[in-house]
């Protein structure tokens, strides 16, 4: 079951980091979604700070039929783009947990009423990815 957070949801998995992180690309892809970047933090902060982190990716996330969409009625949306998806290791308690932002939350920030019936959609599909894993 996945829980709602200000702006996103999140849920942990009973999956080994590397697991969940192969499980969540897959689900993505079931529901059109590509992964655009991959940026892995704790190696990105060992070598450039020299500081130990977590199992932590972040999964940009993108389904071009609807970012074409919504690229078409708000040019400047991209900014907002693509979906970031986090997948990391809770080290305090052992856990795996997946993580996606809100689409509904990032178009508020547009204040384009006119787009939330987009944001929805956008985010009816990541929360069954979520959900599937």
């Amino acid at each position: 079951m996945s829980s709602a957070l200000k702006y996103g949801m999140k849920r942990v998995v009973p999956f080994s980091y590397e697991e969940a992180v192969e499980k969540i690309k897959s689900s993505l892809k079931e529901q059109g979604f590509g992964v655009l970047t991959e940026i892995d933090v704790k190696a990105t902060l060992k070598n450039k700070i020299d500081q130990d982190f977590t199992k932590y990716v972040i999964l940009g996330a993108c389904n071009p039929g609807l970012a074409f969409q919504v690229l078409s009625e708000e040019i400047d949306i991209g900014l907002l783009l693509p979906c970031n998806v986090v997948v990391y290791e809770d080290p305090e308690k052992g856990e795996t947990v997946l993580g996606v932002i809100d689409p509904e939350m990032m178009v508020q920030a547009t204040g384009r009423t006119d787009l939330d019936v987009f944001a929805k959609s956008v985010r009816e599909k990541l929360q069954t990815a979520l959900d599937s894993v």
